[in-house]
């Protein structure tokens, strides 16, 4: 039995939870989500140091902040499922007066949740803030910021990847989650990214590729990146991820970004994904 069975079972379980929200919302975006679920699970079920007694201040924990928000089914699955609020109460994804909106907010006030993220490119930004924080307060954990690759377009990130490594942001892990897609279609065809390892290098950051997919290489490259602290630069990882993983039809590509499957697709999807904890 593999050291990452139990992570494995959770993962299917979180792909579950994001298939059902999103049918019975009748919208959101099951691409991302499942294709950055074993990077959450990970962090949420292994790799933080994190309180289920949500406070905002977060001193002595890690802080992820997702901000690539419109994935939000997975962080809501992922943060239910580690304790921070019912299960039963993702039924409520993006329903009225829900604290499940399709983009996290504080305004909601639900556990987990310390930054608004709908508009792209600004959880770098806020990952900067809060890394610096911790420095000045020498709290020694770490900040960890996951983006998407289409987010990659926005100017903000890049003012966000100037200013980690001028101040010596080591403390700062960022995440791309490299799938290729976004919702007009393949990135490379929408506004490409060019060669996005030489960019964030030639901004300062120390740059690891992996596999999104392998939980192995994924701890092994974030234990990586916080072997890297005390060197004064930030890491940024290139996750290599399949957009809809875990569900055949749904897999590589775009049309998935932000499409709710029917009851017919519902059910495709839940018959390959093994039921582990039980659905809500």
């Amino acid at each position: 039995m593999s050291e990452y069975t139990e992570l494995q079972k959770v993962s299917s379980q979180v792909r579950r939870d994001i298939v059902r929200m999103v049918h019975g919302a009748k919208g959101g975006h099951p691409g991302g989500a499942l294709g950055c679920t074993d990077l959450l699970v990970l962090l949420y079920f292994k790799l933080m140091k994190h309180d289920k007694n949500f406070n905002m201040d977060g001193i002595g924990e890690d802080i992820f902040y997702l901000s690539n928000g419109h994935i939000s089914a997975v962080l809501y699955s992922v943060l239910a499922r580690s304790g921070y609020f019912p299960v039963d109460e993702l039924v409520s994804h993006r329903k009225i007066n829900s604290r499940l909106q399709g983009h996290p907010t504080p305004h909601s006030h639900l556990p987990g949740v310390r930054m608004a993220s709908g508009s792209l490119g600004q959880g770098l930004s806020v990952g900067c803030g809060t890394a610096q924080a911790k420095k000045l307060n020498k709290d020694e954990r770490f900040v960890y910021v996951l983006m998407g690759d289409g987010e990659q377009q926005e100017g903000q990130v890049w003012e966000a990847a100037m200013y980690a490594p001028h101040n010596k942001l080591d403390n700062l892990i960022g995440f791309v989650d490299y799938n290729g897609q976004q919702i007009d279609g393949p990135c490379d065809k929408v506004l490409s990214l060019g060669d996005l390892e030489g960019k964030y290098k030639a901004f300062g950051w120390n740059v690891i590729t992996c596999d999104g997919h392998d939980f192995a290489c994924l701890e092994e490259t974030i234990l990586k990146a916080q072997a890297n602290k005390g060197t004064g630069i930030p890491t940024m990882i290139l996750m290599k991820t399949e957009m809809g993983y875990g569900v055949d039809y749904m897999m590589g590509s775009h049309k998935w970004h932000g499409t709710a499957p029917n009851d017919a697709e519902l059910a495709s999807a839940l018959g390959q994904l093994e039921a582990t904890l039980g659905d809500y």
